[in-house]
């Protein structure tokens, strides 16, 4: 660690952030830090798959090793091209992120990946290596070492360190080995093909059959278990020759075009079906406009809700609930929080319907975009078999962003409409972070690679949302994925094609310029909001294209929605009409409104219909007694009584022109609507009650964050801190104190008066009230740095290296190397005070 320039340190901090949590006191905590579980579990999962193989290479190597043993282990005997010019990159990859260290000639891995990449019974290593001879015969007893010694026709030796380096040497020398191998039997040499490539472990009987019996006599199979035996790592590497994989993985895998489609093509799907994405969430929050499902008590929708749901929206569950996971992550949704706890729009619905269709979209993608929260788990089972619901608990993945931003940046650097093969692009992204979900245990029914599964998820939500078109990426897409590194502190760790290649990073400040230039890009795709519809004889009206939004709502109330599609058709029925009527319209601003509208005439049917409707409606009035029924019309009220349809409503007649109900209000109006009759509610002073759909609103609530999988990438200003904070806490830490002096003469020492402590090294300076104040007073007269130990309020500990400027008042004021500041320290909290050794001391 101290080796590394700061520019080196910066970079570690910057691809390995859970360094920085706390920032370290000084290299020694940095590098103790480096080499814990956790922390090297989560760098070897940053490793492209060549980088890994590298490491799991150096795992079975010498420790140390030179750089042509592992250049061996990598090419084979017969070399490689490739690994040979990709290996130089993979081992300063492993440096950068302190994995490796030391020079060419002793590359050492760091212990606990050493641990986690070497072979082992219980965890055997992805190269399929057993263990050494060393290893597997401890414990093996001298006696035997010497028949196998014999067996293989070498000489024996008085011991069994001897013993085993023979055999040793036996199976590393390439021609010795090869003349073995002649002598055995073609079945012994099928037992060995069988176990090169791993598991290099095999279960033998009491009498093995005489194939076994061969190797195990020359050393080729040494027991580990009274019934398993196990094919030694230098006798594999023979057979092998000499490569520790079967298929070394220099190169990424090449994501080409499978398909290829115009340009133009692409960008017209791609806002098809973006404006198709708008429509679907106005839809969707426009059902929950005077509030949407329930709450489940453990939180998110039922799956009730969400099929009933998904049949209104006409979509699939899946689709459906990618839907309502993107306008939660958007903030158009959220649960309102009162006791009777349900899903609804929230206010920023409202400020969204009032932006530009473009911007709408930007809106969404960016969300999108940056959220952890992933549909696809919806109906998967947690580790406990608990069902995930949607916009519940426990969908958050950490990994979601940085797959999303990874899948764009392939798709951009493929030409402009090219459509990539699907599996092409998840074997690149697999070969990009091979252990990101690879031999984990998926919890319930999740998907064990949940890479994979995350990328497969992005490109089909790429194509709902309208980012892709026909497979491949549409311009407005470029852009967003352009947009997409541009906050690293909410993208956590950047996505490259490896460790060894940079990644581009932009400002915060720049987002806002990158959505307009997407939405700039979309907004002359989409289809421009008409005025008016075409109006038909057969009670249908056509709208060519997206509706103004005032005429879009009041048409939706006056007509139901038949068809969607490029032209929407609407049509007008009874119930639509008297809806319009119940919101306080009348039948001349029906009319009129339809005759602004309409570039055809109003058809007479429909003007029928409207006034047929309008003549009914409100004939009847309905108030509360527990409900009544009054009309003008005997004749009308007689007909509800004599009609058996009328009995669940237990009519009883008071007057000629009054029916009393046992049924509440509501219910009495659904039953005569039910019946054909038009009624209308009616309040206490018997005026008509218009019955106008009322918005209900969560209170403001934001967007919910996303939930990083570790600790943000630092920007560039918490990094030079951080790095000088470091360097500042090494000082003061690896500084060397002056010892006190002793009396040259004994005799002239006070017998009562013991020898000054030396300081032990980390530990803190301990003197007295007097020597200290009298210490830094000095240092404050010659401009000189001392050590001082240091007690915060908190009664947190810390050594620091300061130069006192001025001692008074019981505080010492000085410039702290440690802080890179002018600080004030109280003398009180001060433990100890040491003066730092000068050159040749």
């Amino acid at each position: 660690m101290r080796a590394r320039g700061d520019a080196g340190l910066a970079e570690l901090l910057r691809i390995r952030p859970d360094l920085l949590a706390p920032v370290p006191a000084d290299l020694t905590q940095l590098a103790t830090r480096a080499g814990t579980r956790a922390s090297v579990v989560r760098a070897l999962e940053r490793l492209d798959r060549f980088t890994l193989q590298a490491a799991e290479a150096l795992a079975v190597a010498p420790d140390p090793a030179p750089y042509p043993v592992l250049l061996g282990l990598m090419a084979g005997d017969d070399g490689d091209a490739d690994v040979a010019a990709a290996l130089p990159g993979a081992v300063e990859a492993l440096r950068t992120q302190a994995l490796l260290w030391g020079g060419d000639d002793r590359l050492r891995l760091v212990r606990t990946a050493r641990e986690l990449l070497a072979p082992s019974p219980q965890h055997p290593s992805p190269t399929g290596l057993g263990p050494t001879v060393t290893e597997a015969t401890a414990g093996m007893s001298p006696g035997r070492l010497q028949e196998i010694l014999t067996t293989a026709g070498l000489p024996t030796t008085h011991d069994p360190v001897s013993a085993v380096a023979a055999l040793t040497e036996l199976f590393t020398d390439r021609e010795r080995m090869a003349a073995l191998l002649d002598r055995a039997p073609a079945e012994a040499l099928g037992v060995l093909d069988r176990l090169v490539w791993g598991p290099p472990y095999g279960e033998v009987t009491a009498d093995p059959t005489p194939p076994v019996r061969w190797l195990r006599d020359h050393g080729l199979l040494l027991p580990t278990t009274p019934r398993t035996v196990v094919l030694p790592r230098e006798a594999a590497l023979h057979l092998r020759a000499g490569r520790a994989h079967r298929i070394p993985e220099p190169v990424p895998p090449a994501v080409a075009a499978a398909r290829e489609h115009r340009p133009q093509a692409v960008d017209s799907t791609a806002a098809g079906q973006a404006y198709t994405a708008l429509a679907t969430v106005e839809e969707l929050l426009k059902q929950w406009n005077e509030g949407g499902p329930q709450v489940l008590r453990a939180g998110g929708l039922s799956v009730r809700d969400l099929k009933r749901t998904a049949v209104a929206l006409d979509l699939s569950e899946p689709v459906a609930a990618f839907w309502l996971e993107l306008a939660h992550a958007a903030g158009l949704v959220a649960s309102d929080g009162e006791a009777d706890e349900r899903y609804a729009a929230t206010p920023a619905y409202d400020a969204w319907l009032e932006l530009p269709a473009a911007e709408r979209w930007v809106r969404l993608a960016a969300a999108w975009l940056a959220a952890t929260r992933t549909s696809g788990l919806v109906g998967s089972q947690d580790g406990k078999g608990r069902t995930l619901s949607v916009l519940g608990p426990d969908l958050d993945r950490g990994a979601a962003p940085e797959v999303r931003r990874r899948v764009l940046a392939l798709l951009a650097a493929l030409p402009a409409g090219a459509a990539p093969d699907r599996d092409a692009l998840l074997a690149r992204l697999r070969w990009e972070r091979p252990l990101r979900g690879a031999g984990r245990q998926a919890a319930g029914d999740q998907p064990a690679d949940l890479r994979t599964a995350l990328a497969d998820w992005t490109l089909s939500e790429c194509e709902l949302l309208g980012v892709t078109g026909r497979g491949a990426l549409s311009a407005h897409g470029r852009a967003l994925a352009a947009t997409g590194a541009e906050s690293p502190a909410a993208a956590g760790p950047p996505a490259a094609d490896g460790p060894r290649e940079a990644a581009a990073h932009g400002s915060q400040e720049s987002a806002p310029a990158g959505h307009r230039q997407v939405a700039g890009l979309l907004a002359p795709l989409l289809p421009e909001p008409v005025d008016h519809v075409l109006l038909q004889a057969d009670l249908t009206a056509v709208a060519p294209g997206p509706l103004r939004r005032p005429l879009a709502d009041t048409l939706g109330v006056l007509a139901d929605v038949e068809s969607k599609g490029g032209a929407t058709v609407y049509r007008f029925t009874p119930a639509s009409v008297r809806r319009a009527l119940d919101a306080g319209q009348s039948a001349s601003d029906l009319q009129a409104f339809l005759t602004a509208h309409s570039r055809t005439p109003v058809p007479q049917p429909l003007s029928y219909l409207i006034d047929d409707v309008a003549r009914r409606h409100g004939h009847l009035r309905i108030g509360a007694a527990s409900a009544y029924v009054r009309c003008d019309d005997e004749s009308v009220l007689g007909e509800i009584m004599a009609d058996r349809r009328a009995a669940a409503l237990r009519l009883r007649r008071l007057a000629p022109t009054v029916l009393a109900a046992q049924a509440d209000p509501a219910a009495l109006l659904d039953g005569l609507r039910a019946m054909g009759f038009a009624p209308a509610a009616e309040s206490a002073e018997g005026d008509v009650l218009i019955s106008r759909a009322r918005a209900h609103r969560t209170r403001p609530r934001t967007a919910p964050a996303p939930v990083p999988e570790g600790p943000p990438t630092p920007d560039p200003t918490l990094l030079d801190a951080a790095v000088r904070a470091i360097r500042a806490g090494d000082l003061a830490a690896t500084a060397i104190r002056r010892t006190p002096s002793s009396p040259t003469d004994p005799s002239t020492a006070h017998p009562d008066t013991a020898p000054a402590p030396v300081p032990t090294p980390g530990a803190l300076p301990r003197t007295s009230s007097a020597e200290t104040l009298a210490t830094v007073q000095a240092a404050a007269l010659t401009g000189s740095a001392v050590w001082i130990g240091y007690v915060n309020a908190d009664g947190a500990a810390s050594q620091r290296v300061v130069a006192p400027v001025r001692v008074e008042g019981g505080f010492v004021t000085a410039y702290d190397h440690t802080a890179d500041e002018v600080r004030t320290y109280p003398l009180h909290r001060i433990t100890g005070v040491a003066e730092l050794a000068e050159e040749g001391d």
